[in-house]
């Protein structure tokens, strides 16, 4: 487990590495990061009382450094939403056919989410992280030099590898409201399952921390 945890902290830090600092907002048109009020411009929140914003995090940061913040956000909202799916999955028994690596199959897998990932040969887990870094370089430096990086103009979670995934067409013809709607119900999607995440996380590794949920 310290070796996961050592890889795991190894491949956050070179992918943070990549990650622009948040700067003062560009002069130029061009270069100019969209504002912070079109950025947290949300159509379902007015009925909440608009951002949830309690350290107001969102006052003393530039545009740049809002559009930082938004896309870190949908970023981790993805992750957590496929995290959530995965963990269920291996807890319901759900297994694909064949080897994960030589001598381990897939059906010899554990149930728990946790155990599951510690019965993942190192070099399996060393591999995972690495792609994941290599597609936080490409997110960063590819899109940065297209002048579609999302602090210089482009949309926050926009040009994410994969980027807007949408194999049925299913944005195809909505209006720009509607769309506007989707990415809004993405969000708070993702933020569930960030807590959904951590909820899991915490019924597997302190028991009895999560009321009404059995270790996972």
């Amino acid at each position: 487990m310290k070796t996961t945890c050592a890889l795991l902290l190894s491949t956050l830090s070179m992918a943070s590495a990549f990650a622009p600092a948040p700067q003062k907002a560009s002069s130029t048109a061009m270069n100019a990061a969209l504002s912070k009020e079109t950025i947290l411009s949300e159509p379902d929140t007015t009925e909440f009382g608009g951002i949830w914003d309690p350290l107001g995090l969102a006052e003393g940061g530039s545009d740049e450094t809002i559009a930082w913040y938004r896309h870190s956000e949908i970023k981790h909202g993805r992750v957590a939403m496929a995290a959530f799916v995965g963990w269920w999955a291996v807890g319901a028994g759900v297994r694909f056919p064949g080897e994960l690596a030589h001598g381990v199959n897939f059906a010899d897998i554990p149930s728990g989410g946790l155990e599951a990932w510690d019965a993942i040969p190192g070099w399996g887990k060393a591999q995972m992280l690495l792609f994941a870094g290599l597609i936080e370089l490409h997110d960063e430096i590819f899109h940065s030099r297209r002048g579609t990086h999302y602090m210089k103009g482009g949309t926050p979670g926009k040009n994410m590898v994969p980027g807007l995934f949408d194999p049925f067409g299913l944005s195809t013809g909505r209006t720009e409201e509607a769309k506007a709607k989707g990415r809004s119900s993405e969000i708070k999607n993702g933020r569930l399952a960030m807590i959904g995440v951590a909820g899991m996380w915490a019924a597997a590794t302190l028991p009895g921390s999560v009321p009404l949920q059995p270790p996972c």
